[in-house]
């Protein structure tokens, strides 16, 4: 285990925690909308824009007359306030469609455009109205409705980058926060699962099952410590982010290792496991969080009993639909006395939680930052329970 992982574990309280607790990681970081951004045309509209065009309109009796001023800025920031709610409206449609920050530039020009084409009709719209009804003398003359029209495009370019630099600013922010949590619950599920593999029942059991099988079965011996190598060497890889990205890992690769970790548990519990993996090649580029799959494997097997007269069956495979791709693991549900099923948001206190509450907070931070899983549907996992079997449902990232 490297310094880095143990300097964090040290900080990590292994123990679950509150419901409200346990959310607030992956909750706190609040969405990046251009709110902020808008504030600036509230700010700078009465304070520079709307007194300048309204001195244009009417003239030295804007600011000389007490009730012209007045008349005159009620409706000019009637105006205002219908140009900004329109502008609200369209460029949160524009971060819906472009959020990211690699997506700087389509997005500041469709809002420059939503801009460009807004505020000039409002402006039009005012002078008309000045116009037609000559308010407070106004005469109309072409040369002033021009130098409103440029005045409002250097506002516009002004109003755009003080909107794209708050927002890009908070994105990147907001960004580096889910980074820096998403590492931490990495780290902690890789801990967990390094620490259920190291700890002294587990290797006991090991090495018990390849003690039993030196004498009687030397072959067999050889293949259990090959396959026993081959989990340690992928929890350490996986430790170390030798996997992938450290992130995410292909399906393929998750299946090899569970079929490795499945043969210790076969040594040990004989006819009382079984293991069905009905997944076509096509789905093996899919990709999901390392390690996922051993953490719910460990669970059926901890709170199941595990005989030949009552085998442990678990099963993997796809489901597919026009939403998304998803990869169920389920296991005949044969509780033992006492135990019961941990939901990630109950308030049920049981040692498998902090596994299953671990994979929904990497799901939740992975999301944020990939594409989705599938295509449109779950992007979290699921879990189903009847009295006959218990399931969780995983989607699946796109290759």
């Amino acid at each position: 285990m490297n310094s880095r992982l143990k300097h964090i574990i040290s900080k990590l309280p292994f123990r679950r925690l509150p419901k409200h607790q346990q959310n607030a990681t992956v909750h706190n970081t609040i969405p990046v909308t251009q709110k902020e951004g808008l504030r600036w045309h509230v700010l700078l509209m009465p304070m520079v824009f709307i007194p300048l065009v309204s001195y244009w309109l009417v003239g030295p009796a804007y600011f000389s007359d007490g009730k012209i001023f007045l008349q005159a800025s009620l409706l000019n920031y009637f105006l205002t306030g219908c140009c900004v709610l329109t502008l609200d409206t369209l460029t949160q449609k524009v971060i819906r469609q472009y959020p990211g920050l690699d997506q700087s530039a389509a997005r500041a020009g469709r809002t420059f455009l939503v801009f460009f084409l807004v505020t000039p009709s409002y402006l039009v719209v005012g002078i008309f109205i000045y116009s037609y009804f000559h308010l407070f003398g106004f005469q109309h003359t072409p040369g002033l409705t021009t130098r409103i029209l440029l005045y409002n495009v250097g506002f516009n370019i002004l109003s755009v980058g003080i909107d794209e630099t708050v927002y890009s600013l908070r994105k990147w922010r907001e960004n580096a926060l889910e980074r820096e949590e998403l590492e931490k619950v990495t780290l902690q599920s890789q801990y967990e699962s390094l620490k259920h593999q190291v700890n002294p029942h587990f290797l006991f059991n090991s090495l018990n099952s390849l003690s039993s099988l030196i004498a009687d079965e030397p072959q067999q011996a050889e293949h259990f410590v090959d396959e026993m190598a081959k989990v340690y060497r992928y929890l350490l890889q996986t430790n170390n982010g030798q996997e992938g990205n450290g992130e995410l890992t292909t399906l393929a690769t998750e299946l090899d290792f569970i079929e490795s970790y499945f043969h210790l548990l076969k040594t040990r519990y004989r006819a009382g496991i079984e293991l069905q993996i009905e997944i076509d090649r096509e789905y093996m580029t899919y990709r999901l969080p390392p390690l996922a799959l051993q953490m719910l494997v460990e669970n059926a097997v901890k709170h199941n009993v595990i005989s030949n007269r009552k085998p442990l069956l678990l099963e993997l495979f796809i489901q597919q639909d026009q939403a998304a791709t998803n990869l169920l693991i389920r296991n005949n549900l044969q509780r033992k006395i006492g135990a019961t099923i941990h939901l990630p948001d109950s308030n049920r206190d049981t040692s498998n939680g902090v596994g299953l509450t671990n994979i929904t907070a990497k799901y939740r931070l992975l999301n944020r930052n990939k594409a989705g899983a599938g295509k449109t549907g779950i992007t979290e996992p699921a879990i189903l329970c009847d009295d006959h079997y218990f399931t969780v449902v995983l989607p699946l990232f796109l290759p």
